[in-house]
C-alpha cells in the first residue's frame, strides 16, 4: 500500500507540474502573440485531472482487484478427438494468494463463478503464491472447493519458486518449494506437472495435458527450468495442450518447433492496466493478453485472477472458459 501511495503522490505531482508548464508556455506565447492567457482554465483542468486520477486509484485499489470477469472463447482444431468436441476448460492463472488474505470471501465468489461454469477440466498456469506457502493458511479451504470431473491441472510460475524472498538461503528456498509442491498435490489434490504430462481419457479417445516448469525466454528470464522434450514424453500422436507460465516460451520453443496445437499461459497480468484494448504489457510481450494463433497453433494468455500489487484498472481479473471444437 505504501508503494501505491508513493506512486499516486508522484503522479499527482506530475499532473500539477505539467499543468503549470503548459500554462507557462501558453503565457509566454501570449506575450509574443499579444493575446491574453488566463490561469483559471488551467487550474480547473488540473483539479479535474487530479480528481480523475484519484477516482481511478480508488477504483483500481478497492474494486479492480476483485471485479472478476469471465471470458468465453471457442477454439477450433482439426486434430482434436471426436470425444472431446465441446470439451470445456476453465483457464485461470496468477492467483498470488497473498492478495486474497483478508478477502477470502471474494476468492470464494471467484471459485463459485468457476464451478458454475461446469468445466470438464480446470487448468492453472502458475504463480499460486507471491512469496511462500504461508499464503495458503486462510485460502486453502476456499481453493479446495474448485470442482471439475477431470480435476485441476497446474504448473509452477516464477513466483512459486520463492525466488523473490531475498532473505532466504538456497536451502530455505528449496524447503519452501518442496512444501508448496506437497500442498498442491496432497492438500489441494491438484495434478501439479513439473515437466510432466497428464492424460485425460474419454472412452477410447484421449488428450495429453503437458506441464512445463517456468521457462522465461523474454526480458524476464531469471527462471528457466522448463524441459519441454521431457514433459512431452509418452504423448506422441495425442492432441496436446501445453501449460507454461510465461508466454514467451511459446514463440521461443513451441511455435513452428512442435506440433502442440494449444498452449495456455499467464504471467503478464496485462501489467494490471488496460485502456481501449491497449496494455503497457504489449511493449514488453509480443503475446501479452488474450488469444493468438499462427499457422494452426494457438496460444491463450490469461491476464490473471490475482494481483501482484492491489491495483487493477481495466485489466480485470480473468476466468476464461475455453470450449474445444472440431474444425
Amino acid at each position: 500500500m505504501k508503494f501505491l501511495l508513493v506512486v499516486l503522490a508522484v503522479a499527482c505531482v506530475a499532473v500539477v507540474a505539467a499543468t503549470h508548464l503548459c500554462y507557462l508556455f501558453t503565457w509566454l506565447l501570449g506575450k509574443v502573440g499579444r493575446f491574453a492567457c488566463h490561469y483559471r482554465p488551467f487550474l480547473l483542468s488540473m483539479f479535474a485531472l487530479l480528481g480523475a486520477l484519484l477516482a481511478a486509484f480508488l477504483y483500481g485499489h478497492y474494486v479492480g482487484p476483485y471485479d472478476v470477469h469471465t471470458r468465453q472463447v471457442d477454439l477450433r482444431f482439426r486434430s482434436i478427438p471426436s470425444a472431446f468436441d465441446g470439451y470445456r476448460i476453465v483457464h485461470i492463472s496468477d492467483l498470488h494468494l497473498a492478495g486474497w488474505i483478508g478477502h477470502e470471501d471474494k476468492l470464494a465468489d471467484a471459485v463459485g463463478q468457476i464451478n458454475r461454469l461446469r468445466p470438464d477440466l480446470i487448468c492453472f498456469t502458475g504463480d499460486l503464491v507471491s512469496a511462500g506457502y504461508e499464503e495458503f493458511h486462510t485460502t486453502l479451504p476456499v481453493l479446495r472447493r474448485l470442482k471439475a470431473p477431470d480435476g485441476v491441472v497446474a504448473v509452477f510460475g516464477n513466483h512459486d519458486y520463492s525466488y523473490y524472498r531475498r532473505d532466504f538461503t538456497d536451502e530455505q528456498r528449496e524447503r519452501h518449494v518442496e512444501e508448496l509442491i506437497r500442498m498442491e498435490r496432497s492438500e489441494l489434490r491438484w495434478h501439479l506437472l513439473l515437466n510432466q504430462s497428464h492424460i485425460v481419457r474419454r472412452g477410447a479417445d484421449s488428450i495429453a495435458v503437458i506441464g512445463s516448469e517456468n521457462q522465461s525466454c523474454g526480458v524476464h528470464h531469471v527462471i528457466q527450468k522448463g524441459n519441454l522434450p521431457l514433459a512431452m514424453q509418452g504423448t506422441d500422436g495425442m492432441f496436446r495442450i501445453l501449460l507454461t507460465h510465461d508466454p514467451t516460451h511459446w514463440r521461443d520453443s513451441v511455435l513452428h518447433r512442435t506440433d502442440i496445437p494449444l498452449t495456455l499461459s499467464g504471467h503478464t497480468h496485462a501489467m494490471q492496466f488496460s485502456m481501449f484494448g491497449w496494455t503497457p504489457a504489449s511493449l514488453i510481450y509480443r503475446e501479452s493478453a488474450g488469444h493468438y494463433q499462427e499457422e494452426g497453433q494457438q496460444l491463450y494468455v490469461n491476464v490473471g485472477l490475482g494481483s501482484v500489487v492491489p491495483l487493477r484498472i481495466g485489466a480485470y481479473p480473468e476466468i476464461t472458459l475455453l470450449t474445444l471444437h472440431q474444425q
